[in-house]
């Protein structure tokens, strides 16, 4: 096979109907949409609406709850951490702070904090200080010798 004799498979690619191209095309005059009415008609947006009948989506109940002052962190993997220590980005020998973890690019901003999750491998001995972490990630922080201090006062600012 050579390249001009590459073919898509047939049927693969179908183009698109021309509509109001003139009664030979099947689709002149009206373009498929019938005769007057809102539909005929352009910049229409009927969506939801149900001709006065309560629509189904007023209908139904609402469900769950929005807390509406809900703290949201900035979500950090011990697996990244240890990659960017890898790379020489982050310093292992000094206090990784949430400052640190945005100057080296791991988190873009620390939003209501930083929380330290378990996800992946470490085995640099780090001393991590951040808002939030899982206890799974505090266990393996320990586990490679270093420390995982959790502070709550950066998360009432």
């Amino acid at each position: 096979m050579k390249l001009h004799e590459l073919r898509d498979n047939p049927g693969a690619a179908k183009k698109s109907k021309r509509v109001a191209r003139g009664p030979g095309s099947g689709k002149g005059k009206t373009a498929g949409r019938g005769i007057k009415g809102q539909k005929s008609r352009s910049g229409v947006a009927i969506g939801g609406y149900e001709g006065g009948q309560m629509p189904l989506y007023r209908r139904l109940p609402k469900r769950g709850f929005n807390k509406p002052n809900a703290k949201s962190f900035a979500v950090v993997n011990l697996g990244v951490i240890q990659k960017f220590v890898d790379a020489g980005k982050l310093d292992a020998k000094s206090e990784i702070t949430e400052d640190a973890l945005v100057a080296a690019g791991v988190v873009r901003r620390k939003l209501d904090g930083v929380r330290v999750l378990a996800k992946g491998e470490l085995t640099a001995k780090l001393s991590l200080a951040v808002t939030g972490a899982s206890k799974a990630a505090v266990e393996a922080v320990a586990k490679a010798g270093g420390t995982l201090s959790v502070t709550t006062a950066s998360a009432a600012e």
